[in-house]
């Protein structure tokens, strides 16, 4: 067996979202929205599996979604993306994995920022890649300039940057994505950009991509997520977007992994990035509220509450709420409360932080208020 698969465990969120089933508890856990999606998707993919091909659409996606997608970014961020450097994926998790696979050479070392998702250390592993961590912490998660100069050796090759950043809850600023910009022009670096995050931003913050900084254009694979867009994570239809260079390398990646995705599917997304926008901006304004609704409600029961300007995620900080517990053993006592979340130490490979914990907010409102009641109910009893 493969030693890097057979010693692993079951990701942290299956693991949480089975206690969460098992237990009856609420589940703040694993990051999935309530709610149906926008309709007109859900009926362009009714339609598409009806009324058009089931059979195998092209390798590198529908040339409408490819379209769709490089159109949707030219609106959104001002990139001149064209339809041929985009290849259509099954999520976003498999783009990574085609883009690690596709450039990485043995022995080549990645920059991987801590807290990061927990795919990221055994695909570089997978591909042969040596991870090299920057940690980030609490209460800013900032990256620091100097950590990078200290990571970075001859044998560098790839920054994998995850912004917004999950499970932290942070946007990297115009001035940090210049710095990693500069960076990656110095060591000849090429930037993998998971920004599966981009339209789940709040408080009329706008996300940036590294692709647009100077020097970046043709260094940097950009990652996205229908699923994310539209609050559809079960949809699984994701792109890689990348100069001509790049992307011809990242198809035949690709291609050896799930080839393609389900044309239905694909239909839906062209008629969700095409006509959607509005369903998109009022999603972020209804996420926000929730965000707002657990946070009041946590910081009414004494907990300490990290500032979230993203993702489906906000952090409490154990330690400044005044609880000895680390993550881990907070979280079990919180399911014995009734609620699961997820400890950040999760998240890192090494040296992690235990003091966080991370809970999911864009559940309804009853769900939250439920959440809210059954922890402020048992906050006596962490401080035991």
């Amino acid at each position: 067996m493969n030693p890097l698969y057979a010693q692993m465990g079951t990701t942290i969120f299956e693991a949480m979202s089975a206690r969460a089933r098992e237990t009856g508890a609420i589940n703040l856990g694993q990051g999935f929205a309530d709610g149906r999606g926008p309709e007109a998707v859900l009926q362009a993919a009714a339609h598409a599996v009806l009324e058009k091909s089931n059979q195998y659409p092209p390798m590198a996606g529908l040339p409408e979604l490819r379209h769709a997608v490089a159109d949707h970014y030219v609106r959104h961020q001002g990139l001149d993306l064209t339809p041929e450097e985009v290849i259509v994926t099954s999520g976003a998790t498999e783009a990574l994995a085609a883009a690690l696979f596709a450039l990485i050479e043995p022995g080549d070392e990645v920059l991987l920022f801590q807290p990061l998702y927990d795919a990221y250390v055994p695909l570089v592993r997978q591909a042969g890649g040596v991870p090299r961590f920057i940690r980030l912490e609490p209460p800013h998660w900032r990256i620091d300039a100097a950590a990078l100069e200290a990571a970075v050796t001859p044998r560098t090759r790839l920054l994998l940057l995850n912004n917004p950043l999950n499970p932290a809850a942070t946007m990297a600023s115009a001035e940090d994505l210049a710095m990693l910009a500069d960076f990656c022009v110095a060591h000849d670096l090429v930037a993998i950009c998971d920004e599966v995050w981009e339209h789940v931003t709040f408080d009329g913050a706008r996300h940036l991509p590294l692709i647009g900084f100077p020097g970046m254009r043709e260094r940097t694979v950009k990652i996205g997520s229908a699923g994310k867009i539209f609050a559809l994570t079960g949809f699984k239809v994701g792109w890689m977007c990348a100069a001509p260079p790049l992307a011809r390398v990242l198809s035949r990646a690709h291609q050896f992994l799930t080839f393609t995705t389900p044309p239905n599917l694909q239909w839906a997304v062209v008629e969700g990035l095409t006509t959607q926008d509005a369903w998109v901006q009022d999603a972020r304004h209804r996420f926000q509220a929730g965000r707002d609704r657990l946070s009041a409600g946590l910081s009414a029961a004494g907990l300490a509450v990290l500032p979230s300007t993203a993702t489906y995620f906000l952090s409490v900080d154990l330690a400044a709420s005044g609880i000895a517990l680390d993550d881990l053993g907070f979280c079990d006592r919180l399911i014995d409360a009734g609620v699961v979340a997820i400890p950040v130490s999760a998240f890192y490979a090494e040296a992690p932080v235990n003091h966080v914990v991370r809970f999911c907010f864009v559940k309804e409102d009853a769900t939250l208020d439920a959440a809210i009641a059954r922890i402020a109910a048992a906050r006596d009893t962490f401080d035991r």
